[in-house]
């Protein structure tokens, strides 16, 4: 049995971690300060014997004995993260130093849950994970995207100066059940609106393109990266390649919700990309993994999930 330490553990796709960890037989210490996590995620692990909640915040250092940590912990949707720029960045920084001391220290495997993010506005498509970026530095999205090239940078860095076992995955769009309702993110957006028979805001021309993964692929293939061995560090990308146009989801989510919903237009924000899709030959090759669940299939999950949520149905 390892102990395993999952930081953000409470959120959306920490949960579902935490989830399939306490299923296979491991120990599992979840810490979260609940900023964008609940208690509603995991409470049905309370009672397990192998489950433990820690309330604690990374960007200050802590100490526990664990085999492998996964770092999760950090807003990941606009609204939370431009709430409090300066502390998303701390969370990104002063957490990844924090967590990769204790992992240096106890000699623990740790996996960094990067982001797509990381690529900005990209100049080439898909993205591959040899691809630099085009991010600005002094945008309002900055504080989350540079904060995640940094913590990749510090990872790295560790891993050539400390020979800290180090796993790193970017994570491209993901959605499902336990995702926050008013977190900003399109999926969730979309399906509440559609729900509550608000207009769905669609920004800019509804043109630009996203793919989305349903977070059961996502926790499959983190845990498949983590149990690789240390020849293979990553980065490599976490994403479905199936490419949708925000226009198209749109219409999808109306049609299995039946809502009437109109849509309407408002103004692009700044910074935000028009195009984002993996590249996953790498995850194919060193993981033995692609997505298998459907746009569909996994958008149904998740508007049961807010209809239950909602209205208890």
């Amino acid at each position: 049995m390892d102990k395993i330490l999952v930081t953000g553990g409470a959120g959306f796709i920490g949960s579902h971690l935490c989830d399939r960890l306490v299923n296979r037989g491991d120990d599992v210490l979840c810490v979260d300060n609940f900023y964008t996590g609940s208690k509603a995620n995991i409470k049905h692990l309370f009672a397990h014997p192998y489950f433990e909640l820690m309330r604690h915040d990374i960007t200050f250092p802590f100490y526990v004995e664990v085999d492998r940590i996964y770092n999760l912990a950090c807003p990941a949707s606009p609204i939370h993260y431009q709430f409090d720029p300066v502390q998303t960045t701390k969370t990104s920084v002063h957490g990844a130093i924090n967590m990769l001391g204790l992992a240096k220290r106890v000699k623990a495997k740790i996996l960094q849950a990067s982001t797509s993010e990381v690529y900005g506005d990209p100049e080439i498509h898909p993205q591959p994970e040899s691809y630099w970026g085009k991010v600005n530095p002094i945008g309002i999205r900055s504080c989350y995207d540079e904060g995640k090239r940094c913590a990749e940078t510090l990872f790295f860095d560790y891993w050539r100066q400390h020979d800290v076992q180090i796993k790193v995955v970017r994570i491209f769009n993901t959605y499902g059940p336990r995702m926050h309702p008013n977190d900003g993110r399109v999926v969730s957006n979309f399906i509440v609106q559609a729900l509550k028979g608000d207009p769905i805001t669609i920004y800019g021309d509804g043109q630009q393109t996203r793919s989305f993964c349903y977070v059961d692929d996502l926790i499959d293939a983190m845990i498949s990266m983590m149990d690789t061995g240390s020849d293979f560090t990553g980065p490599v990308n976490i994403g479905n390649p199936g490419e949708f146009t925000m226009q198209e989801l749109a219409e999808t989510v109306l049609r299995l919700t039946g809502s009437r919903s109109e849509l309407i237009y408002l103004p692009l924000p700044s910074d935000d990309p028009r195009q984002r899709k993996p590249e996953i030959e790498l995850a194919k090759e060193k993981l033995s993994w692609e997505p298998g669940i459907g746009l569909e299939d996994g958008l149904k999950e998740t508007i049961r999930y807010f209809k239950n949520l909602f209205f208890n149905c």
